[in-house]
């Protein structure tokens, strides 16, 4: 089922679900303005509709131990559809690649990759190397510090003229 128009209170659910995501539907229509029951049937079809991919935690990550992040830059050998294909296939292997974005400009990919160390990220790219994954360079980026993360969408900002 596909939502046709979203008002202005489908986007208060959408932005206020992001930061509040285990809020009872009661917490919700109170945050919103709406009472309980419309506010329920909304946030069906908003999921429904895949407007809400999920629900989860976010977890901090430095609680747990050390990590490194890394940001590569990816240049495949050839540029058919199959190179492609067998690239993301290859990467969509490696639980460590987070984040793969298929970019315009000087290479191909734009990956977010989270290691134990440098060492361990040296082993995930020598296996993706060795798996015929079509690579003809890559370059790597260590995060040193990541001043501003936001987990959450600016969706006022971005889609404030399809609000009614």
């Amino acid at each position: 089922m596909k939502v046709e128009k979203l008002d202005r209170l489908d986007f208060k659910i959408l932005s206020y679900l992001q930061d509040h995501g285990r809020v009872t539907n009661v917490g919700l229509a109170d945050a919103i303005g709406l009472s309980a029951s419309p506010c329920l049937s909304r946030l069906k079809r908003l999921e429904d509709a895949g407007y809400i991919k999920s629900y989860g935690a976010r977890v901090a990550l430095e609680k747990l131990g050390d990590y490194l992040t890394v940001f590569t830059e990816v240049t495949l050998a050839d540029h058919r559809i199959a190179d492609f294909d067998r690239f993301l296939s290859r990467a969509r292997e490696i639980c460590e690649i987070v984040e793969c974005h298929h970019v315009s400009g000087g290479y191909d990919y734009f990956l977010k990759v989270v290691a134990r160390s440098v060492v361990h990220y040296q082993r995930i790219f020598d296996s993706l190397l060795e798996s015929d994954a079509g690579i003809e360079k890559y370059f790597s980026y260590m995060v040193l510090d990541s001043p501003i993360m936001r987990d959450v969408y600016p969706i006022d900002s971005l889609f404030r003229h399809r609000q009614e």
